[in-house]
């Protein structure tokens, strides 16, 4: 295959998918790594892309390059039936009479709206999750069973900071549920926001039980900020998507449920 072929091959799949991997690519057209870099670099120079940890992103998607967080309008877009298949694997470690906290991201939120009607009280530091289950037109939640934490708002509408995590230093819940910008074996669970890393600590703490919900496309992606190693997590829920070296890797280190056959 002629350099010029491969460069527009790998282009073609950047504007398709919006962010692309470079071990994913050097695996699909039979190269190695380095070359994937190499050419990520030369079409980061013509301007085709931008090259962000790991791999690349099109021009069109500079909100995710790392350290950035990218809007919650924006992730929502984002592997859509992934999320809805995480939340509803989720969804059955909760039993009625339980206190659960739930972290923001636009997954957890999937999770928050399958509640409806479940016997549940919850402890939030996302505005959208507060929002949808003590919204009178839902009636998922009695609004009196959900908490909301104080604190400076996010860009993901997470609330941080010293109130949220003085707030949370109050509560005692069953289980917590956390998104997360990134995990890696060897890294853990990280954020691209200090503020919110912190938040994420403080919500664990309260738990008896902490669950990380994390769709394929987070692995191996690196924030920032650590705010969890694998030890501080019971389990990860994550798609069937994920691929297998992927899900082995995960597996070796954290107990790890696959929403099989819940994403098309």
């Amino acid at each position: 295959m002629l350099v010029a072929e491969r460069r527009a091959l790998i282009l073609a799949a950047v504007i398709d998918r919006g962010a692309v991997r470079a071990a994913d690519l050097a695996q699909e057209l039979g190269v190695s790594v380095m070359t994937i870099r190499r050419d990520l670099d030369q079409l980061e120079i013509a301007g085709e892309l931008s090259k962000v940890h790991g791999g690349a992103i099109s021009t069109a998607h500079l909100d995710s390059v790392r350290g950035l967080e990218p809007l919650p309008s924006l992730k929502a877009e984002r592997q859509p039936e992934a999320k809805r298949a995480i939340a509803a694997a989720a969804v059955e470690f909760i039993e009625d009479g339980m206190t659960v906290a739930i972290g923001a991201g636009t997954t957890t939120l999937e999770l928050a709206k399958l509640l409806r009607g479940r016997q549940v009280s919850v402890v939030t530091n996302s505005m959208a999750i507060f929002a949808l289950l003590t919204d009178p037109g839902e009636t998922i939640l009695n609004p009196a069973a959900v908490q909301l934490t104080g604190g400076q708002r996010t860009p993901s509408d997470a609330l941080v900071g010293p109130l949220a995590n003085a707030a949370l230093e109050r509560y005692r819940t069953d289980l917590a549920f956390l998104g997360v910008h990134g995990i890696d074996p060897a890294a853990g669970m990280t954020t691209p926001n200090l503020g919110e890393a912190e938040t994420n600590r403080k919500l664990l703490d309260t738990a008896r039980t902490t669950v990380v919900l994390a769709d394929h496309t987070k692995y191996a992606e690196i924030g920032a900020h650590l705010y969890a190693t694998f030890a501080r997590v019971d389990r990860v829920v994550t798609d069937a998507a994920i691929r297998p070296d992927h899900r082995r890797a995960l597996a070796a280190v954290v107990d790890l449920t696959v929403a099989e056959g819940m994403n098309r």
